[in-house]
């Protein structure tokens, strides 16, 4: 488990703007050219606006031109999970969710980790597209 990784995570969620749900979360995704992208969760009065950290961060990734990820870490009070959109969206720019680790830590310090494709076992990519 990369330390750094969940630290820069950590870090990230104190920015989080969490008014409605008081639940602050904040990502952290290491790139394959080895730079750290850190995202937090942005809620919005109208609740669909909201983004989470790990698409946040992700999108701070392809903003800056980077398409492949090969770590995520996630900070949270009690170590939970990505959603399933961001689960989907972490797959679409993972080469190979079967290496790819998402590593969580909790406000009490525990640590977990778990494979990217064990989490969203029917994630899918872009060549289970059928076209016409």
């Amino acid at each position: 488990m990369d330390d750094s990784l969940l630290d820069a995570a950590v870090k990230a969620r104190q920015y989080a703007y969490a008014p409605y749900s008081s639940y602050r979360v904040g990502a952290a995704i290491l790139d394959s050219e080895g730079s750290v992208w850190t995202g937090c969760n942005v809620e919005n009065v109208s609740y669909g606006l909201a983004i989470c950290a790990e698409r946040s961060a992700v999108c701070r990734m392809v903003g800056e031109g980077q398409r492949e990820l090969k770590g995520v870490a996630v900070a949270t009070r009690d170590g939970g999970l990505p959603c399933g959109m961001c689960l989907q969206t972490l797959i679409e720019f993972a080469p190979d969710p079967s290496v790819v680790y998402v590593d969580t830590i909790s406000e009490s310090g525990l640590k977990k980790r778990y494979l990217l494709s064990d989490l969203m076992p029917f994630g899918f990519r872009s060549d289970d597209l059928k076209r016409t």
